[in-house]
């Protein structure tokens, strides 16, 4: 049984990630698939930034540094396939809920993963597949019920005598289905002529300033919403108003200053606005002593 249904981000359902990275990436020589840069980041810290609120996050590869903690598993044997794979890293789920993701998706994002549990949840649906631009289903982009899997799980285990080499169609053939249409964060990097793909259209759809804000971020460690608008107001007023090298410099002092203080997004605004003011002030007084330089006698 299957369903296409529309799916709103609402639900706030906890669930569990298991994120998949331990394949062979045969189509991409045999590199580090998970590890390489797309927007300046790991393919698998993009996808772990996007379930980022999962309660629990297993990874079923081989331990390497990630972006935020997770739980590492491994299929056995090491290699066997995606459905051995997923087995392994549901073992260590208790939510009801588990989306599961493959670790070369540069497009997922938190909104689309929290679609998929709304369809879930809204449908009565077993799984929720996001599907790609040719209408295929992603069962590695996908929402479960962790019961139903478990069940189907154990039925392909019991009837093939394991779980090594199976295909997924078998698992998700065995699921009631509904479909979630999303060309772009289906997207997932297979071959070298992917990454290249996934990496100029970061920059064509005007992405790079939100990824490159990211990048920092994860680079210092910084946990922290921050308005690149506001900031950018900010900056750009002091370039008019005072002088172009004092941008970049006063957005570094609104930083210092927020985390002096509070710290949080709050606290930026509160520096940020102060220094608009500031900025303001600054560009008044200037065009009055220009005008009382031309105008000596004025007034």
């Amino acid at each position: 049984m299957s369903s296409h249904a529309p799916a709103t981000p609402q639900t706030t359902e906890p669930y569990d990630a298991v994120v998949l990275a331990g394949g062979a990436a045969r189509r991409l020589g045999g590199v580090d698939k998970p590890g390489v840069r797309v927007g300046g980041r790991p393919l698998l810290d993009r996808v772990l930034a996007a379930c980022a609120d999962a309660r629990a996050t297993v990874v079923v590869a081989d331990p390497r540094p990630t972006a935020r903690p997770v739980r590492w598993a491994r299929e056995e044997p090491s290699g066997a396939g995606p459905v051995a794979a997923l087995d392994a890293g549901l073992r260590h789920t208790t939510a009801e809920y588990a989306v599961v993701l493959s670790a070369d998706l540069p497009f997922l994002d938190h909104a689309t993963v929290r679609r998929l549990l709304t369809a879930l949840a809204d449908t009565g649906a077993e799984a929720a597949l996001l599907t790609d631009a040719d209408g295929r289903d992603q069962p590695l982009v996908a929402a479960y019920r962790t019961a139903a899997l478990r069940r189907e799980l154990a039925k392909l285990a019991g009837d093939s005598g394991a779980l090594t080499g199976l295909p997924l169609r078998r698992l998700t053939g065995a699921l009631a289905l509904t479909r979630v249409p999303d060309p772009l964060a289906s997207f997932d990097c297979d071959t070298w002529d992917d990454i290249a793909t996934a990496r100029a259209r970061i920059r064509e759809h005007g992405y790079v300033l939100d990824e490159w804000i990211t990048a920092v971020k994860d680079e210092l460690g910084i946990d922290l919403d921050v308005d690149t608008g506001l900031l950018l107001d900010v900056a750009r007023d002091v370039a008019h108003g005072v002088a172009r090298p004092a941008a970049p410099l006063t957005t570094f002092l609104v930083g210092y200053a927020a985390g002096q203080g509070e710290g949080g997004p709050t606290a930026v605004a509160e520096a940020a606005g102060k220094t608009g003011v500031l900025a303001q002030r600054w560009e008044e007084k200037d065009d009055a002593d220009a005008e009382s330089a031309t105008h000596p006698d004025a007034g």
